[in-house]
Protein backbone atom coordinates (compact mmCIF):
# COMPACT_ATOMS: atom_id res chain seq x y z
CA UNK A 1 0.00 0.00 0.00
CA UNK A 2 2.95 2.32 0.51
CA UNK A 3 3.37 2.54 -3.27
CA UNK A 4 -0.26 3.58 -3.82
CA UNK A 5 0.62 7.29 -4.36
CA UNK A 6 3.15 6.23 -6.99
CA UNK A 7 0.71 3.90 -8.76
CA UNK A 8 -2.19 6.36 -8.68
CA UNK A 9 0.00 9.15 -9.98
CA UNK A 10 1.44 6.98 -12.75
CA UNK A 11 -1.99 5.81 -13.93
CA UNK A 12 -3.58 9.27 -13.88
CA UNK A 13 -0.63 10.85 -15.67
CA UNK A 14 -0.76 8.30 -18.50
CA UNK A 15 -4.51 8.85 -18.92
CA UNK A 16 -4.18 12.64 -18.84
CA UNK A 17 -1.31 12.71 -21.35
CA UNK A 18 -3.26 10.44 -23.70
CA UNK A 19 -6.20 12.84 -23.53
CA UNK A 20 -4.05 15.97 -23.75
CA UNK A 21 -1.99 15.25 -26.87
CA UNK A 22 -4.77 15.49 -29.52
CA UNK A 23 -6.50 18.33 -27.69
CA UNK A 24 -3.32 20.40 -27.44
CA UNK A 25 -2.74 19.94 -31.17
CA UNK A 26 -6.29 21.07 -31.95
CA UNK A 27 -5.88 24.09 -29.69
CA UNK A 28 -2.59 25.03 -31.35
CA UNK A 29 -0.65 24.62 -28.10
CA UNK A 30 2.42 23.15 -29.72
CA UNK A 31 6.15 23.77 -29.72
CA UNK A 32 8.87 23.08 -32.25
CA UNK A 33 11.05 20.05 -31.58
CA UNK A 34 14.31 21.89 -32.17
CA UNK A 35 16.52 18.84 -32.65
CA UNK A 36 14.59 17.01 -35.38
CA UNK A 37 14.77 17.46 -39.16
CA UNK A 38 12.29 20.16 -40.15
CA UNK A 39 11.61 21.02 -36.52
CA UNK A 40 8.17 19.35 -36.34
CA UNK A 41 5.46 20.69 -34.06
CA UNK A 42 4.84 18.66 -30.92
CA UNK A 43 2.12 19.06 -28.29
CA UNK A 44 3.35 21.23 -25.43
CA UNK A 45 2.40 21.80 -21.78
CA UNK A 46 2.63 18.11 -20.92
CA UNK A 47 3.57 19.33 -17.47
CA UNK A 48 -0.17 19.67 -16.83
CA UNK A 49 -0.26 15.88 -16.61
CA UNK A 50 2.65 15.90 -14.14
CA UNK A 51 0.75 18.28 -11.88
CA UNK A 52 -2.49 16.30 -12.22
CA UNK A 53 -0.77 13.02 -11.46
CA UNK A 54 1.12 14.43 -8.50
CA UNK A 55 -2.04 15.96 -7.10
CA UNK A 56 -3.91 12.67 -7.34
CA UNK A 57 -0.95 10.81 -5.83
CA UNK A 58 -0.79 13.11 -2.81
CA UNK A 59 -4.59 13.03 -2.48
CA UNK A 60 -4.46 9.22 -2.53
CA UNK A 61 -2.03 9.28 0.38
CA UNK A 62 -4.27 11.71 2.28
CA UNK A 63 -7.26 9.41 1.73
CA UNK A 64 -5.27 6.41 2.92
CA UNK A 65 -4.27 8.32 6.05
CA UNK A 66 -7.92 9.11 6.78
CA UNK A 67 -9.54 5.78 5.97
CA UNK A 68 -6.85 3.11 6.34
CA UNK A 69 -4.41 4.71 8.82
CA UNK A 70 -1.48 4.37 6.44
CA UNK A 71 1.33 6.96 6.34
CA UNK A 72 0.46 7.94 9.91
CA UNK A 73 3.85 9.59 10.37
CA UNK A 74 3.08 12.02 7.55
CA UNK A 75 1.61 15.46 8.16
CA UNK A 76 -1.67 16.19 6.37
CA UNK A 77 -1.12 19.93 6.79
CA UNK A 78 2.37 19.83 5.26
CA UNK A 79 1.15 17.63 2.40
CA UNK A 80 -1.56 20.17 1.58
CA UNK A 81 0.93 23.03 1.85
CA UNK A 82 3.33 21.18 -0.45
CA UNK A 83 0.54 20.57 -2.95
CA UNK A 84 -0.42 24.25 -2.80
CA UNK A 85 3.17 25.28 -3.55
CA UNK A 86 3.37 22.86 -6.48
CA UNK A 87 0.05 24.11 -7.89
CA UNK A 88 1.06 27.77 -7.55
CA UNK A 89 4.34 27.05 -9.32
CA UNK A 90 2.44 25.24 -12.06
CA UNK A 91 0.22 28.29 -12.46
CA UNK A 92 3.31 30.41 -13.12
CA UNK A 93 4.36 27.94 -15.80
CA UNK A 94 0.91 27.93 -17.39
CA UNK A 95 0.89 31.72 -17.66
CA UNK A 96 4.37 31.70 -19.17
CA UNK A 97 3.53 28.93 -21.66
CA UNK A 98 0.33 30.62 -22.84
CA UNK A 99 1.02 34.33 -22.50
CA UNK A 100 4.75 34.67 -22.08
CA UNK A 101 6.51 36.34 -19.19
CA UNK A 102 9.62 38.44 -18.72
CA UNK A 103 12.52 36.20 -17.72
CA UNK A 104 13.33 38.16 -14.58
CA UNK A 105 9.70 38.00 -13.42
CA UNK A 106 9.47 34.27 -14.05
CA UNK A 107 12.73 33.74 -12.19
CA UNK A 108 11.49 35.31 -8.95
CA UNK A 109 7.81 34.26 -8.92
CA UNK A 110 8.45 30.69 -7.62
CA UNK A 111 9.54 32.31 -4.36
CA UNK A 112 5.97 33.60 -4.02
CA UNK A 113 4.67 30.08 -4.66
CA UNK A 114 6.53 28.96 -1.53
CA UNK A 115 4.24 31.06 0.71
CA UNK A 116 2.18 28.05 1.93
CA UNK A 117 5.41 26.47 3.23
CA UNK A 118 6.54 29.79 4.70
CA UNK A 119 3.21 30.28 6.48
CA UNK A 120 3.54 26.90 8.20
CA UNK A 121 7.25 27.34 8.94
CA UNK A 122 7.91 24.04 7.15
CA UNK A 123 11.24 22.38 7.81
CA UNK A 124 13.76 22.72 10.62
CA UNK A 125 15.62 25.98 11.09
CA UNK A 126 18.80 24.18 12.15
CA UNK A 127 20.98 22.93 9.28
CA UNK A 128 24.25 21.02 9.20
CA UNK A 129 26.71 22.87 6.95
CA UNK A 130 29.63 20.72 5.68
CA UNK A 131 32.97 21.68 7.26
CA UNK A 132 31.17 24.21 9.47
CA UNK A 133 28.74 22.28 11.63
CA UNK A 134 25.17 22.88 12.74
CA UNK A 135 23.79 26.41 12.35
CA UNK A 136 20.38 27.61 13.47
CA UNK A 137 19.05 30.09 10.92
CA UNK A 138 16.06 30.93 13.15
CA UNK A 139 13.43 33.07 11.43
CA UNK A 140 15.62 33.47 8.34
CA UNK A 141 15.03 29.82 7.38
CA UNK A 142 11.27 30.08 6.69
CA UNK A 143 11.37 33.68 5.51
CA UNK A 144 14.37 33.50 3.18
CA UNK A 145 15.82 30.01 2.72
CA UNK A 146 12.51 28.25 1.99
CA UNK A 147 11.39 30.65 -0.80
CA UNK A 148 14.96 30.77 -2.11
CA UNK A 149 15.08 26.97 -2.25
CA UNK A 150 11.87 26.71 -4.27
CA UNK A 151 12.96 29.56 -6.56
CA UNK A 152 16.43 28.12 -7.21
CA UNK A 153 15.23 24.55 -7.83
CA UNK A 154 12.40 25.62 -10.15
CA UNK A 155 14.67 27.84 -12.23
CA UNK A 156 17.50 25.29 -12.32
CA UNK A 157 15.27 22.60 -13.82
CA UNK A 158 13.74 25.16 -16.18
CA UNK A 159 17.18 26.05 -17.55
CA UNK A 160 18.52 22.52 -18.10
CA UNK A 161 15.88 21.56 -20.64
CA UNK A 162 15.19 21.32 -24.35
CA UNK A 163 16.00 17.70 -25.20
CA UNK A 164 13.50 14.85 -25.45
CA UNK A 165 13.07 13.11 -22.10
CA UNK A 166 15.66 15.20 -20.27
CA UNK A 167 13.49 17.13 -17.82
CA UNK A 168 11.30 14.17 -16.88
CA UNK A 169 14.19 11.69 -16.93
CA UNK A 170 16.57 13.69 -14.75
CA UNK A 171 13.71 14.64 -12.45
CA UNK A 172 12.73 10.98 -12.09
CA UNK A 173 16.30 10.03 -11.14
CA UNK A 174 16.48 12.92 -8.66
CA UNK A 175 13.16 12.05 -7.02
CA UNK A 176 13.96 8.36 -6.92
CA UNK A 177 17.25 9.07 -5.14
CA UNK A 178 15.60 11.44 -2.68
CA UNK A 179 12.83 8.88 -2.05
CA UNK A 180 15.45 6.35 -0.95
CA UNK A 181 16.81 8.93 1.49
CA UNK A 182 13.34 9.87 2.74
CA UNK A 183 12.51 6.21 3.37
CA UNK A 184 15.81 5.58 5.15
CA UNK A 185 15.38 8.49 7.58
CA UNK A 186 11.60 7.96 7.96
CA UNK A 187 10.70 11.33 6.44
CA UNK A 188 7.23 10.08 5.52
CA UNK A 189 5.75 13.39 4.37
CA UNK A 190 8.60 13.93 1.93
CA UNK A 191 8.38 10.29 0.81
CA UNK A 192 4.72 10.71 -0.16
CA UNK A 193 5.52 13.82 -2.21
CA UNK A 194 8.42 12.08 -3.95
CA UNK A 195 6.47 8.89 -4.71
CA UNK A 196 3.64 10.93 -6.23
CA UNK A 197 6.09 13.04 -8.23
CA UNK A 198 8.09 10.04 -9.43
CA UNK A 199 4.95 8.27 -10.63
CA UNK A 200 3.91 11.35 -12.60
CA UNK A 201 7.34 11.75 -14.19
CA UNK A 202 7.51 8.09 -15.19
CA UNK A 203 4.05 8.40 -16.74
CA UNK A 204 4.94 11.46 -18.80
CA UNK A 205 8.34 10.00 -19.74
CA UNK A 206 6.62 7.27 -21.76
CA UNK A 207 5.41 10.02 -24.11
CA UNK A 208 8.26 12.52 -23.69
CA UNK A 209 11.08 10.09 -24.49
CA UNK A 210 12.73 10.30 -27.91
CA UNK A 211 10.99 10.88 -30.26
CA UNK A 212 8.74 12.95 -28.03
CA UNK A 213 4.99 13.01 -28.59
CA UNK A 214 4.61 15.78 -26.01
CA UNK A 215 6.87 18.41 -24.43
CA UNK A 216 6.53 19.29 -20.75
CA UNK A 217 6.74 23.08 -21.19
CA UNK A 218 7.49 25.58 -18.44
CA UNK A 219 4.54 24.28 -16.45
CA UNK A 220 6.43 20.98 -16.30
CA UNK A 221 9.98 22.19 -15.65
CA UNK A 222 8.98 24.66 -12.94
CA UNK A 223 6.74 22.08 -11.25
CA UNK A 224 9.50 19.46 -11.23
CA UNK A 225 11.83 21.89 -9.51
CA UNK A 226 9.15 22.86 -6.99
CA UNK A 227 8.47 19.19 -6.27
CA UNK A 228 12.13 18.53 -5.50
CA UNK A 229 12.51 21.63 -3.33
CA UNK A 230 9.27 21.01 -1.43
CA UNK A 231 10.22 17.43 -0.59
CA UNK A 232 13.70 18.47 0.53
CA UNK A 233 12.29 21.21 2.77
CA UNK A 234 9.60 19.16 4.52
CA UNK A 235 11.95 16.17 4.76
CA UNK A 236 14.77 18.23 6.27
CA UNK A 237 17.47 16.74 4.03
CA UNK A 238 18.75 19.96 2.50
CA UNK A 239 22.27 18.61 2.03
CA UNK A 240 20.88 15.94 -0.28
CA UNK A 241 18.98 18.62 -2.18
CA UNK A 242 22.17 20.59 -2.74
CA UNK A 243 23.99 17.47 -4.00
CA UNK A 244 21.11 16.51 -6.30
CA UNK A 245 21.01 19.96 -7.86
CA UNK A 246 24.76 20.07 -8.71
CA UNK A 247 24.35 19.08 -12.42
CA UNK A 248 21.79 21.86 -12.78
CA UNK A 249 24.16 24.27 -11.03
CA UNK A 250 26.93 23.37 -13.48
CA UNK A 251 24.59 24.13 -16.37
CA UNK A 252 23.66 27.43 -14.69
CA UNK A 253 27.33 28.41 -14.45
CA UNK A 254 27.88 27.64 -18.14
CA UNK A 255 24.92 29.81 -19.10
CA UNK A 256 25.62 32.60 -16.62
CA UNK A 257 29.13 32.94 -18.04
CA UNK A 258 27.66 33.56 -21.50
CA UNK A 259 24.72 35.75 -20.52
CA UNK A 260 22.03 33.02 -20.47
CA UNK A 261 21.68 32.40 -24.22
CA UNK A 262 19.46 29.74 -25.79
CA UNK A 263 21.29 26.41 -25.63
CA UNK A 264 20.51 24.18 -28.60
CA UNK A 265 22.51 21.60 -30.49
CA UNK A 266 23.23 21.58 -34.21
CA UNK A 267 21.68 18.57 -35.95
CA UNK A 268 23.96 17.39 -38.75
CA UNK A 269 23.68 14.80 -41.51
CA UNK A 270 25.08 12.07 -39.26
CA UNK A 271 21.92 12.35 -37.15
CA UNK A 272 23.91 13.57 -34.16
CA UNK A 273 23.74 16.79 -32.20
CA UNK A 274 26.93 18.82 -32.36
CA UNK A 275 28.04 21.80 -30.35
CA UNK A 276 27.98 24.95 -32.51
CA UNK A 277 31.41 26.24 -33.44
CA UNK A 278 31.47 28.70 -30.57
CA UNK A 279 32.19 27.81 -26.93
CA UNK A 280 29.63 25.50 -25.22
CA UNK A 281 27.02 27.61 -23.44
CA UNK A 282 25.33 24.79 -21.49
CA UNK A 283 26.02 21.38 -19.99
CA UNK A 284 24.32 19.67 -22.93
CA UNK A 285 26.49 21.51 -25.45
CA UNK A 286 29.58 20.68 -23.38
CA UNK A 287 28.79 16.96 -23.67
CA UNK A 288 28.24 17.42 -27.42
CA UNK A 289 31.66 19.06 -27.62
CA UNK A 290 33.65 16.42 -25.75
CA UNK A 291 31.92 13.53 -27.57
CA UNK A 292 32.30 15.08 -31.02
CA UNK A 293 28.57 14.69 -31.61
CA UNK A 294 25.91 12.63 -29.86
CA UNK A 295 22.42 11.27 -30.53
CA UNK A 296 19.69 13.16 -28.69
CA UNK A 297 18.45 10.13 -26.75
CA UNK A 298 22.03 9.24 -25.81
CA UNK A 299 22.60 12.78 -24.56
CA UNK A 300 19.52 12.50 -22.36
CA UNK A 301 20.73 9.12 -21.09
CA UNK A 302 24.17 10.56 -20.28
CA UNK A 303 22.65 13.43 -18.33
CA UNK A 304 20.39 11.02 -16.46
CA UNK A 305 23.52 9.01 -15.67
CA UNK A 306 25.26 12.13 -14.37
CA UNK A 307 22.23 12.86 -12.18
CA UNK A 308 22.28 9.26 -10.95
CA UNK A 309 25.91 9.64 -9.84
CA UNK A 310 25.00 12.63 -7.70
CA UNK A 311 21.87 10.84 -6.51
CA UNK A 312 24.00 7.91 -5.32
CA UNK A 313 26.36 10.35 -3.62
CA UNK A 314 23.44 11.94 -1.78
CA UNK A 315 22.19 8.50 -0.72
CA UNK A 316 25.66 7.60 0.53
CA UNK A 317 25.83 10.76 2.63
CA UNK A 318 22.55 9.93 4.40
CA UNK A 319 22.28 6.15 4.39
CA UNK A 320 25.87 5.17 5.10
CA UNK A 321 26.99 8.04 7.30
Amino acid sequence: MILAPFGASLLVTIVVVTLLIPRLHRAGIVGKDMHKPGRPEVAEMGGLAIVAGTGVGISTALAMMSFFHVFQDASEVLLLAALATILLTALIGIVDDLLGMRQVVKAFLPAVAALPLVALRAGHTSLVIPFVGRIDFWIFYPLFLVPAGVMVAANAVNMLAGFNGMEAGMGLVAMGSLAVIAASIHATTALVILLAGAGALLGVLFFNWYPAKILVGDVGTLSIGALIATAVIVGNFETAGVIIIIPYAIDFLFKATHGFPKSFGELRNDGKLHCPENTPVGLGQFIMKITGGIKEWVLTSVLMGVELIFGMLAIAVYVWR
